[in-house]
């Protein structure tokens, strides 16, 4: 059997790890979060009183890295489409927060775009401004 989260390519993978030059305060970091991603809500564990510094980062569904955030040391994972009980699973570990799967996924059709017209300067590259995210906050 294969196993989906074994990375065969170095370098490329689901996620990716980052740290910040200097630790922040994990509210700051929670409403940096609604701030650069254009969020009324953050969904998240309870706050732990430790530093945010080194941060796991899956747009989507990003649910099955969870442990593999924990194992790489990251003080917070972002990703969307968590379960509750997924809430449960981190354990005091780190500070889980959910932005929804469209809130983590919305600069990517921007990156390829870009991605693109620099590796392809004759294509054409047309990007939508319809908003298919299906999910209203009131």
């Amino acid at each position: 059997m294969i196993d989906p989260l074994a990375n065969r390519h170095p370098g490329i993978g689901s996620g990716l790890v980052g740290e910040w030059d200097q630790p922040m305060e994990e509210g700051t970091f929670v409403s940096r979060l609604k701030e650069v991603f254009g969020l009324r809500v953050v969904r998240h564990t309870a706050l732990l009183g430790r530093p945010v510094r080194r941060v796991a980062l899956c747009g989507g569904s990003g649910s099955f890295l969870l442990e593999r955030a924990v194992a790489a040391g990251a003080d917070a994972f972002l990703t969307g489409d968590l379960k509750y009980h997924q809430f449960f699973d981190v354990d005091r570990r780190l500070l889980l927060a959910d932005i929804g799967h469209y809130g983590s996924e919305q600069f990517t059709p921007a990156l390829i775009a870009r991605y693109l017209q620099r590796e392809m300067p004759t294509f054409a590259v047309r990007l939508t401004e319809i908003v298919t995210d299906p999910i209203h906050y009131s």
